[in-house]
This record gives structure tokens, sequence and C-alpha cells, in this order.
């Protein structure tokens, strides 16, 4: 059984890293509507090998238990190539989790071949559970038995609340028989751009969507949803009345290596030149477009200066991330040559629940290690959802606005003053901190984003009249940690 073990024992490395890497990381499963049938695949696959690894610890099943087992292991075959047809329905798996997947099939085909004979041989015997422990052996399986059913739990749970998030599609509106003028939203399966989208679409707009994985935008929006790869698909005849460019790979997460940093910038500089490239062969050109930026176009600022920064702040140019907004921002303002209004949306950190910084910043001070980086006294800009979203439309539908604006909510706090009020929405309380020359070794030039913050204050949104929903931090977060409404998986104080 040794062999039997070492090839469970990868199967299980393997399929840990694929479900952490891919499916939590990059695919962000729990978070997606169009995952339902995945995760609850995923979920029985989980319980399989969760029954496995504990019935392989500690005893063998002879007779008609063995026929069981075996009917277990064929079982998961049977989920997994139903799997393989799901994630081919739903979305594009990157080259690395299809060879991965790969992987993983002709393992567990070994680690059948393997086990195949000790089964035969337990099914000749008369039927019982034989106890036979493994030693440290079994307390492993046992550890991965217990992991495996906690993570069956939460894909369960997971695929409960995107049901009860779940809302039928909304259709095209037509006006005297024709089709109204759409909205073209890149980045539209993101955070922000999924929300916005939604709420357009329950507002009767029409949607055009700009993705790289048709399937999932497909499969998130609705088979009656516009979605391309390429905008140069979108006919010169096409009528669109507004541009909302989202579009980029995540800043926060990898090390800013030289390659990262190409990314960073091509993701969102390629993007915006290609949406201005579309409005100059658009013989009717859109009114606006509302391009996505931040407010580290201001640059870092030294721990503890609290200036307050308005959209006439300058760009520091050398720093990494006023640059990469600076860049962005210079290509959105092309289309200022075509007659486009345009405005440049500067973005704070944007909390709410399923994605983006929340969840990182919730759990640990759900569980009480909350943690003050550096001196606690660098600004944290923010803005919660429902405003993101909320500035977007207020900048699409009023013809005053353009130019920078500030994405954030009045009264920027500091990062202590936000760990401290997180925290203490779940009746916690702060007792860590995070040394400045730790952070700045573990994560390089991109600590920036943690040790030093923009006071930034929202003047433009403020003087056009835009009222904020959650203006307050305490609000903000206790309408976050609060239960979520029955039927809509959002908090009781949003309406998204």
């Amino acid at each position: 059984m040794n062999a039997v073990f070492a090839i469970l024992a990868v199967q299980a490395l393997l399929g840990g890293f694929d479900n952490l890497w891919h499916h939590e990381l990059h695919a962000k499963l729990p978070q997606r509507r169009s995952a339902r049938r995945e995760l609850a695949l995923h979920a029985a696959r989980e319980a399989i090998y969760g029954v496995v690894f504990l019935a392989l610890a500690w005893t063998e099943w002879h007779g008609a238990l063995a026929l069981l087992l075996g009917a277990l292991l064929a079982g998961e075959v049977a989920v997994t190539l139903a799997d393989f047809l799901e994630e081919d329905r739903s979305r594009r798996l990157p080259p690395f989790e299809r060879v991965l997947h790969t992987v993983l099939a002709l393992t567990y085909g070994v680690f059948l071949a393997a086990f195949a004979p000790h089964l035969v041989d337990w099914g000749s015997r008369p039927t019982g559970l034989a106890w036979t422990p493994h030693g440290l052996v079994s307390l492993a399986f046992s550890a991965c038995a217990a992991g495996l059913a906690a993570w069956s739990v939460r894909n369960v749970l997971a695929v409960r609340a995107l049901g009860r998030g779940a809302r039928p599609p909304a259709a095209a509106p037509r006006h005297d028989g024709r089709i109204l003028p759409a909205v073209l939203v890149t980045g539209a399966t993101g955070f922000v751009g999924s929300a916005l989208v939604g709420q357009l679409r329950r507002d009767g707009r029409r949607v055009i969507v700009l993705a790289r994985d048709l399937l999932q935008a497909r499969a998130l929006l609705g088979d009656d949803a516009w979605v391309v790869d390429r905008l140069d698909d979108i006919p010169s005849e096409a009528v669109i009345d507004a541009v909302v460019n989202l579009a980029g790979a995540r800043v926060l997460g990898l090390p800013w290596t030289r390659a990262r940093r190409a990314e960073l910038l091509r993701s969102r500089t390629a993007t915006t030149a290609a949406v201005v490239d579309l409005m100059r062969r658009l013989p009717q050109r859109p009114r606006v477009l509302v391009s996505a930026s931040a407010v580290g176009f201001y640059g870092a600022t030294p721990q503890g200066a609290f200036d307050p920064c308005d959209e006439h702040g300058p760009a520091r140019p050398g720093q990494f991330q006023s640059d990469l907004c600076a860049a962005i921002e210079h290509e959105a303002r092309r289309a200022e040559a075509l007659g486009v209004r345009v405005v440049r949306l500067r973005l704070g950190v944007v909390l709410g629940r399923g994605d983006g910084a929340y969840p990182m910043l919730a759990l640990p001070a759900r569980l009480g290690l909350g943690a003050v980086l550096g001196s606690g006294r660098q600004p944290a800009p923010w803005i919660h959802l429902d405003d993101a979203v909320g500035l977007i439309r207020f900048a699409l539908a009023d013809g005053g606005l353009a130019g920078p604006v500030n994405a954030v909510a009045p009264g920027t706090p500091s990062q202590e003053t936000f760990v401290r009020a997180l925290a203490a929405s779940f009746g916690r309380g702060v007792h860590l901190r995070m040394p400045h020359a730790v952070l700045r070794r573990a994560l390089g030039e991109m600590a920036e984003l943690l040790l030093e913050g923009q006071n930034a204050i929202p003047a433009a949104a403020l003087a056009a009249g835009y009222r904020f929903r959650h203006p307050v931090l305490d609000e903000a977060l206790a309408s976050l940690a609060a239960p979520a409404r029955p039927g809509t998986g959002q908090p009781d104080a949003a309406a998204l």
C-alpha cells in the first residue's frame, strides 16, 4: 500500500494547488454565478476524496464494502468528466490549468491501477471493516480528509449563496421598434464591472461587454448579452451611447517585477487605446468615456503626511503607481480630440462583498488578527462599491462632469483608524503591528500601496452634486459586515 499512499499524496498536493491557485486566486469561482455547477461538481468530488482518504487511513473495506469503495472511485471519474464538460461550457481555462488537470487525470489513473489489486483482494474476503492504521500516514490522511470535507461544505454553501443572488437576465430594451443605444463596458466581469453591468441591465440599458473570456462572460450575463473579445468585432454602424473602461490586471498581488509592471501597463493602456480607436471609426461617436484610473496617480506620500489632495494635485513621475495611472489617463484623453466627454475616475480602495480588497481585509479582522501596517498614520482612501458604481452612473448622466474625479469617500482615515474600524465592525480589537521593514522586504516597491497613501478629496464629485450613499467609514463597514438579505446575497444595508 505504500505506493498507493504515495500516489494519493501527490494527487492531494496537486489538487490542493489547483484549488488554491486556479479556482480561488485566479478564477475566483465562489464569486461567479456562472460557476455554480462547477462548484457543485467540485463539492461532490471533494466529498468523495474525503471519504477515500479517511477510509484508507485507518481501515480496509472487505467484501461488499469493497464494491462500495470501488463505486465511489468510479463516481469520481464520472464527476471529473462532467467537470471537464462544465469548464468548457462556462469559462476558458488558461494553458497551465489545462495541463495540471491532465496531470491530475493521469495521476488518478495510476492510482486506480496501483490500488485495483488491493481492492480485488479485499473484495474476496468476508464483508466487514478491518482496522489497519498506518502511523503518521493515517494522521496525515485524516487531516486531508478533514480539509476536503470542509472545502466541500464551503463549496456547497457558495453554490447556495450564488443561487440566492441570481437574477434573470434583462432583455435588450426597444424604443419605437429600435434597440436603444448601448453602453460599452470593458472589464465587465470584474468586481466593479459586474456590479455596474447588473445595474445598467436592470435599468433597461443595453450593454456591450468586452471580455477576455467569452464563455465566462456569456455564462455570467446570459445568452442575450452582446459579448466580444475584440473591439474590432463591433461593426461601425453600432450605436454606442457611452463607454466605461474598467479593464486591467489586478495591481495588488504578484510582486512588481519588470514583467509584471509591463503586464499591468499593457493590460490598461492597450485596452484604452483600442477603445479610442473604436470611437474614431464610429460615425456616431459616444457622448462620454468614463475611464478608471486610481488615486495612485498622486503617488506615494510619506507616512503621516495628511495634506489634502484634490483633482488639481500633480502626478509624481518616477513612482510606478503614479506613472501607471498617468499612462492610462493619457490614452483616455485622446478621446477628447474626437469630441467625446472624458471622465477620468480615480478610484480609492473599493469595498464590497464577494471580491476586491474587502474579503482579504475582513477575514483577519474577523479572526482578531487585524494589524496596523507600519506607523499606521498613512492615509487609506476608500469607497463603497455602491458609490463606485454610483459615481460611474452619475458621470454617464451628468453632461457637465469631465476631467479627473476622485472616486473616494469624504474624510480619508489613517490606516490605523481604518483597521480598527474594520475590526470593530466584527466586535474585535486590533493588537498586532506589521513593521515597515518587514513589508518592504516582502513586497518591495508594491509595499507603497500599503505603507503610503493619498489623502484624496472627492472635490469634483461633491461640486457636481453627487451624494454619497456611504460617506462614513463606520456605517459602510457595518453594512458590509451585516447579514445578507434573504434572496439577494447582499447585505441588508445595500441595494446593489
